[in-house]
């Protein structure tokens, strides 16, 4: 199934139950929730609901994958990870997805959520790309994380609070000292990740690379309709990002000991 395949098959089945002014209803409501009550979302209020759930997977979702898709694609080294791709509070698996799509052989994808309903849609969307790759519930700041050759925390770090972020980040420092490539995307706005530059110090002193992202895009006809009728009018795609490439060979995996 092709990218526009797999989002004809997301509209079929979560407007089933649902008609498209209340998943727009909705988009506005997540898009707030996103925008002016962030602290909300350590409470899972980005999927507190059905709409909302249809409104994550139906915009945000394809958002994510065409963005990462796009920064893969410009990323020394990003497209050629070789190996097991770590997807951490992976969502619907659209990031991920949109990461191992611009690879040059896709990686088996291992995506951990906390959210049950998430890890249900990652691995329906997995499927449905015709991606190798399994979602499972989890703690991504306590629980083992996945052997890989390349770890991924995209819009993840950003919905953490200040107590478990520093241990998430400590994590996926230790990955990249280990060998393996790490990939970090948050949105662009300051004040949504005011931490950023504090946080982003000791990948920068282990060689991370650091960029902010504008993409022009024709955005898919359904998203696009959602865009226009929640009043978002998105023009471009942003985000930014911290990579390091980690090491060449397989050798330098990391185990999942910690």
């Amino acid at each position: 199934m092709d990218f526009l395949s797999w989002l004809t098959a997301l509209e079929s089945r979560h407007l089933a139950d649902l008609r498209f002014p209340e998943v727009t209803k909705a988009l506005r409501a997540l898009s707030s929730t996103y925008v002016e009550r962030r602290g909300r979302l350590g409470e899972g209020a980005a999927l507190a609901s059905a709409g909302k759930r249809a409104a994550f997977a139906l915009f945000y979702g394809p958002l994510h994958a065409i963005l990462l898709r796009a920064i893969a694609t410009e990323l020394p080294g990003a497209t050629a990870i070789g190996g097991p791709l770590a997807d951490l509070g992976c969502g619907t698996g659209a990031a991920g997805v949109g990461w191992a799509m611009a690879c040059e052989h896709p990686p088996i994808l291992h995506g951990l959520d906390r959210h049950p309903w998430a890890v249900t849609e990652a691995n329906l969307t997995y499927r449905e790309l015709g991606l190798r790759g399994r979602a499972a519930v989890a703690d991504i700041t306590r629980d083992p994380l996945p052997v890989g050759r390349a770890y991924l925390a995209a819009f993840t770090l950003n919905e953490l609070g200040g107590e478990t972020r520093p241990i998430l980040l400590s994590r996926l420092l230790d990955r990249a000292q280990r060998g393996a490539a790490v990939l970090i995307v948050e949105p662009l706005a300051t004040r949504v990740a005011p931490w950023w530059s504090r946080e982003m110090a000791p990948f920068r002193a282990l060689g991370g690379r650091l960029d902010e992202w504008r993409f022009a895009c024709a955005l898919p006809p359904l998203v696009a309709k959602l865009d226009r009728a929640a009043g978002l009018r998105h023009t471009e795609l942003t985000g930014r990002s911290m990579w390091i490439a980690g090491a060449s060979t397989s050798a330098a995996t990391p185990t999942a000991s910690s």
